[in-house]
């Protein structure tokens, strides 16, 4: 044989050679190994949606391209209810708050008699529901405070860990969007520094937030209430008013975004009215600007709501996506997995 040939021979035999290994390594990959090898955002079904982040992210991330943006403003707000998890049959601090009630009532004979508390323990929804939103305050005011914060964060803790769903019966920290948690890791593999900006308790989202979403407690913000500094028996310690300070949901988001933050998103996400002024206060910036909305359209995997819903109403903030071309996330069409605990 030639000695042509026997290079030819060798290099074919190290061509075959590799390519049993890639054979071997791809049969011992599983589904999971071989999607994550295929896509950034396995979970996300190619389409519209994926396609907009994809390129929003290339964009503004290539170095010398026309949309570039330095690291430090790479700002991304995201709302919590209805766009990081989910808000159904009732926005989870709220039935937090309900759990407590309960706990408590044994002390505070008199909710027996008095409104919203006596529909709270009777489980009187539509007397709840007249009470609106000064009633759910007035609960969640004798619920959260009067405490101090590391007493405050012990009893979240203590509910996240024991507390179930009442459709799923998961841990409600299971009911996490897979898809939004697998977009705040490519945001920050690509130089983001991600917040939420969240209608929801600030005090209430520290205490379990950071480990299931990456995001440290300083770069959570939410609604809070009036807290105050004293010292007991010779100890310094902070502690909750039943007075709400801030509300930090519709024209008072991008006010905390400015206070907070100190400077204006490049990319928002939400899902309902409570986040339109968000969006719209990203979106009116300088360069170029991602807005976008969870759509609620699954109600075999998850819920369908949008315009007349109770819990996370999305009206005019879905027409002024259509107007404004933002990208509105069809849950049923482009998301092939929503939470962790579903099978395949």
């Amino acid at each position: 044989m030639s000695r042509l040939s026997n290079i030819g021979m060798r290099r074919w035999a190290a061509w075959a050679t590799a390519a049993a290994m890639a054979l071997l390594l791809a049969a011992c990959a599983g589904p999971d190994d071989a999607r994550s090898a295929r896509t950034e955002l396995p979970s996300w079904n190619e389409g519209p949606s994926r396609s907009a982040i994809v390129k929003f992210v290339e964009a503004v991330t290539r170095q010398g391209g026309p949309d570039f943006v330095a690291v430090e403003d790479r700002i991304a707000v995201f709302d919590n209810d209805g766009t990081l998890w989910s808000e159904q049959p009732m926005y989870f601090q709220a039935l937090f708050a309900l759990d407590r009630l309960k706990a408590m009532a044994p002390s505070h004979p008199e909710w027996a008699r008095q409104q919203p508390y006596k529909a709270a323990l009777e489980g009187d929804r539509k007397t709840l529901a007249k009470e609106g939103e000064a009633g759910v305050l007035k609960i969640v005011g004798v619920t959260h405070a009067n405490m101090t914060t590391d007493a405050f964060k012990q009893s979240v803790t203590d509910w996240i860990a024991t507390a179930r769903h009442p459709r799923f019966n998961q841990p409600y920290t299971s009911l996490t969007y897979v898809p939004m948690r697998e977009l705040l890791d490519y945001l920050r593999d690509n130089g983001f520094k991600t917040y939420i900006v969240s209608g929801g308790g600030i005090e209430f989202m520290r205490a379990w937030a950071p480990q299931v979403y990456g995001i440290p407690p300083e770069q959570i913000i939410g609604s809070s209430f009036v807290t105050t500094f004293s010292m007991r028996n010779g100890q310094p310690e902070l502690v909750h008013e039943p007075k709400l300070e801030f509300m930090d949901d519709g024209p008072g988001k991008p006010v905390a975004i400015n206070r907070y933050i100190g400077r204006r998103p490049i990319l928002a996400f939400g899902n309902s009215d409570g986040d339109l002024q968000m969006l719209q206060w990203t979106a009116a910036g300088t360069g170029k600007r991602f807005a976008g909305l969870v759509h609620h359209t699954d109600a075999k995997r998850e819920w369908a709501y949008d315009r007349t819903s109770d819990i996370g109403r999305l009206d005019k903030a879905l027409d002024e996506a259509h107007r404004q071309d933002w990208t509105v996330v069809d849950m049923a069409k482009e998301w092939n997995q929503i939470y962790v605990f579903e099978q395949p």
